[in-house]
């Protein structure tokens, strides 16, 4: 076997730094194809449209991953891996409190800024977002509506959506996790029974409280953004409508409410 220059045998199979000569950070990331997708539309060009584009192409590949994330938990909470479900829903939460802080940075947008581009959006919208609607799909509010409603979905857009309308949400898995540890959740009242059970046995059934509180973070921090969301609008727009043809803050104020496991809040009033 030879010996390298520094008198140190050679790594089999290493292939760091220079020595493999096969992949390079721009071509692992996909950069050129990456950062070529900022394509303003304005003409005359407008500063902040940019940023805009940015901004909003950052939240599609963090609601990417929220997707691969949460998945995970409800396949997690299946199969019966409540540490693995827990760990993965703590780490969506951060990626969570990430998309609320994010509004602060296209606040720095001032309303008139945003006017100089506003009309070449029409009729894109964020409201058009799938990835969006899966992850309220896949978190437990279904809305059979909007596919209906959306006539501009591709196939396989429509395909997504019709699949996470079809499979387990979270809550079904949460749900699936108590019944195989024998408590009963045929219908509303059996759930919260058992779920008052958990709360006042967490001897024994701490991963089942700690998924429990975990979920009910995931919605909290989902609140928190649509009301921060619904914020920014108001700040740049008033209430003037969207570019996709919705009502614009009215609507978007409409949905702040929107709990994904009103059981879990319940559960506060009867404890």
């Amino acid at each position: 076997m030879m010996i390298d220059k520094t008198g140190n045998l050679p790594q089999l199979g290493r292939s760091f730094g220079e020595e493999g000569g096969r992949l390079t950070y721009g071509s692992y990331l996909r950069l050129p194809g990456l950062l070529a997708q900022q394509v303003p539309q304005a003409d005359p060009p407008a500063h902040d449209e940019l940023l805009f584009i940015t901004v909003h192409q950052v939240y599609e590949l963090w609601f990417q991953q929220l997707l691969h994330e949460l998945a995970a938990v409800r396949d997690s909470m299946v199969g019966g891996l409540t540490w693995r479900a827990g760990h993965l829903l703590r780490r969506a939460h951060v990626i969570e409190r990430l998309l609320i802080a994010q509004v602060d940075v296209i606040e720095t947008m001032t309303p008139q800024d945003f006017l100089e581009f506003r009309s070449s959006l029409a009729p894109a919208s964020g409201f058009q977002s799938v990835q969006f609607r899966e992850l309220e799909f896949l978190s437990g509010s279904k809305d059979e509506r909007f596919v209906a409603r959306f006539r501009a979905l591709t196939g396989d857009e429509r395909a997504r959506l019709e699949r996470r309308l079809a499979e387990p949400t979270l809550w079904d898995a949460y749900l699936a996790l108590l019944r195989s540890r024998g408590l009963p959740v045929a219908g509303d009242e059996e759930i919260l029974q058992s779920l008052r059970m958990i709360a006042g046995n967490r001897a024994g059934h701490d991963d089942l409280w700690q998924l429990a509180e975990d979920l009910l973070t995931h919605d909290e921090l989902a609140g928190l953004w649509r009301a921060r969301h619904v914020q920014m609008v108001e700040r740049q727009i008033g209430t003037k409508s969207g570019t996709g043809g919705s009502t614009g803050a009215p609507y978007l104020h409409a949905r702040v409410p929107l709990r994904y496991y009103p059981l879990l809040w319940e559960l506060r009033d009867r404890l």
